[in-house]
């Protein structure tokens, strides 16, 4: 959110002055459409790879006989 209004910030600085209500608006979609963009376009910040190899091993684990 914060990096979202941040840009919003610095391209308002840029226009300095919108003509109407509906402009404002339409700044604001268009940098919603782009953000939406990003994140279905499958960006992650982190990969679960790692993370589902250890958990198939440890059910793995789970399911064989223990041995004493």
């Amino acid at each position: 959110m914060e990096r979202l209004n941040e840009e919003i910030r610095r391209r308002e600085r840029v226009i300095r002055i919108f003509p109407t209500r509906d402009s404002a608006l339409r700044l604001m979609g268009a940098l919603l459409m782009e953000h939406d963009k990003v994140w279905t376009r499958g960006h992650r910040y982190f990969d679960m790879t790692a993370y589902w190899q250890w958990r198939t091993s440890q059910e793995q684990e789970a399911t064989l006989p223990h041995t004493a």
